[in-house]
């Protein structure tokens, strides 16, 4: 039987993708969050919006397999994320939109109208 080497910090990035990071940053008229969730059904993933936090929840299962001479492994990593972060502006989140292509989830979230700038002109008599 052929020993296999264990380091503790061999399945670390594993850990890293339990949790998705998040990038969010605005535009003139929304607030925009992507985040990878790679290996992923996206019909598993939930987006909610409540009081400007916006929650982000899925799951996700990955298979491994490794075939050898003598040895023979599968591994089944299963389980579930939960983000919620507070945004940054007031949002209509009613009017939130999601897309996903190619492993990236991308999230456009209008303004609130009282969130967005507003550029007032003196009037000169």
């Amino acid at each position: 039987m052929r020993l296999i080497p264990w380091s503790p910090m061999m399945n670390l990035d594993e850990f890293e993708n339990f949790t998705p990071a998040l990038d969010i940053y605005q535009t003139k008229d929304a607030v925009v969050v992507e985040t990878p969730v790679v290996k992923m059904d996206p019909n598993k993933v939930n987006i909610s919006i409540e009081n400007d936090v916006l929650t982000i929840e899925g799951e996700s299962e990955q298979k491994s397999e490794v075939d050898e001479k003598n040895y023979y492994r599968k591994e089944v990593r299963y389980g579930g994320f939960h983000r919620s972060v507070a945004l940054p502006v007031a949002v209509d989140g009613e009017k939130a939109e999601a897309e996903y292509k190619e492993g990236l989830l991308k999230i456009t979230i209008p303004k609130a109208p009282q969130a967005k700038k507003k550029t007032i002109k003196i009037k000169a008599k």
